[in-house]
């Protein structure tokens, strides 16, 4: 199950930004056939499910996709979300409708006025998809879209393994490397080892592809041998036999849980925030680059040699994303992570606030080397990397910012202290000059008086 604390909003908004563009193509109309793009009819085809009507209306489909939705009655903007979202499934399940293999129904459940239905039926995440086929609950980790949640239903409805009968099926399964899969020999569908395979791969459809043969000419060309099973992991070129065989359904789940979070693995629309959610420690390192373009595809075949070289490290996960595959996030990634998405590029992301440090480009012209862009990795996850640093950064620039708050006070203290010394030496002064003048006055007034007496002595004389 899925958590969306630390990023579900992130990963909302750019469900939103799918969901508004594929709406908005249908709109458009073509004056020929062939190329009718799908138009919303305004037939209600989506149920809303409630305690009274949840049986029945989930008895007439062979397959069920219901949406756990939070209650948006008391807020304007989240119900015009929830009409955007209405609108998808209504469109999936128009062009869905007419399917001549599968039945497929679509349901509401509100988190407030259907909780008991939500709790019979055992969803317990609210904002997502849950689809019921074959007595399995598939949770869907995608866009809501109605495009793409259609294709991954038509994935749902295939056999949870496929048969690999002759030479081009078998070069059809060497073109599939953005995926986990395994393939299998065994002696015949009703083998109990094959049982065993086929229950296993129901766990995990239609997210791992599992593959079979009963031909002992495609198992030679496959290095299989009788009841073997092998493991596939992404973009490598060597399969891992897994050990043990022959395998119970539990010994295959517990080998594949195990192992199944690809050293590279590729973005995709339909398990995008699946893939986001898989973080290491909250961060990711994550790599832009498209397959079409030359410089693209030199660094991803650069990118893959370099995760061949470390598929044993568990601490290693890389997330390749192509910005061919989702347009209207390059801006928003660009502005985001502070990059330049018309060239490769390659970062560590912390999940949480999107903090990321990219590896610097020498030359735009010539992409890093493989043994470059391992040392780098390398830096990563030792530390020595850490888009936390930011964070660090930030944080001595408060505190320099505070040292020089308090300079500023002591330099004010200061001239405080010298402004109250000069006062008091000022009135110091102009005391003593005040007892000079009074002395120099009591001089004046005495030299007065004697000379007074003098002339009164010198006219008794003459008498």
């Amino acid at each position: 199950m899925r958590s969306r604390d630390h990023q579900g909003t992130i990963a909302m908004k750019w469900g939103w930004v799918f969901l508004g563009v594929f709406l908005s193509l249908g709109t458009l109309s073509w004056g020929e056939k062939g190329l009718e793009i799908p138009e919303y009819d305004g037939r209600d085809r989506v149920h809303d499910l409630n305690a009274k009507n949840y049986k029945s209306v989930m008895k007439k489909y062979d397959v069920m996709v219901i949406y756990y939705h939070k209650n948006v009655d008391r807020s304007r903007s989240a119900m015009k979300q929830f009409q955007i979202e209405e609108l998808a499934l209504e469109l999936a399940a128009q062009v869905l409708d007419d399917l001549d293999d599968e039945d497929i129904g679509f349901g509401l459940v509100d988190e407030k006025k259907d909780s008991a239905v939500a709790k019979k039926l055992g969803l317990d995440e609210v904002e997502s998809i849950y689809i019921f086929a074959d007595n399995e609950i598939i949770e869907y980790d995608g866009e809501l879209a109605a495009d793409t949640l259609v294709e991954f239903l038509y994935d749902v409805i295939e056999d949870p393994v496929e048969i690999i009968d002759n030479e081009r099926e078998l070069k059809g399964f060497h073109n599939i490397d953005e995926v986990i899969k395994l393939v299998g020999y065994f002696k015949s569908e009703k083998s109990p080892h094959y049982i065993e395979y086929d229950d296993a791969a129901e766990e995990f459809h239609p997210f791992v592809k599992f593959f079979a043969t009963f031909d002992a000419k495609i198992a030679k060309k496959l290095k299989l041998k009788m009841n073997e099973v092998d493991f596939y992991e992404p973009f490598m070129e060597e399969p891992v036999s897994i050990p043990g065989k022959p395998y119970i359904e539990s010994e295959l789940v517990e080998y594949i849980e195990q192992h199944d979070r690809p050293t590279l693995r590729k973005l995709e629309p339909h398990s995008m925030y699946e893939i986001w959610e898989d973080d290491i420690d909250g961060e990711h390192i994550v790599a832009f680059a498209e397959e079409d373009d030359p410089d693209g595809f030199e660094f991803l075949e650069i990118l893959k040699e370099v995760a061949r070289e470390n598929t044993d490290n568990p601490n290693l996960s890389i997330i390749w994303i192509d910005p061919d595959n989702f347009p209207l996030l390059v801006p928003y990634w660009e502005r985001t992570f502070h990059i330049d998405l018309s060239s490769p590029q390659i970062g560590v992301v912390d999940v949480e606030d999107a903090d990321s440090v990219w590896m610097e480009m020498d030359d735009e012209d010539d992409m890093p080397s493989a043994d470059e862009l391992e040392q780098w990795i390398e830096d990563v996850l030792s530390g020595k990397i850490d888009p936390d640093d930011d964070d660090d950064d930030d944080d001595d620039d408060d505190d320099d910012d505070d040292d020089d708050d308090d300079d500023d006070d002591d330099d004010d203290d200061d001239d405080d202290d010298d402004d109250d010394d000069d006062d008091d030496d000022d009135d110091d002064d102009d005391d003593d000059d005040d007892d000079d003048d009074d002395d120099d006055d009591d001089d004046d007034d005495d030299d007065d008086d004697d000379d007074d007496d003098d002339d009164d002595d010198d006219d008794d004389d003459d008498e």
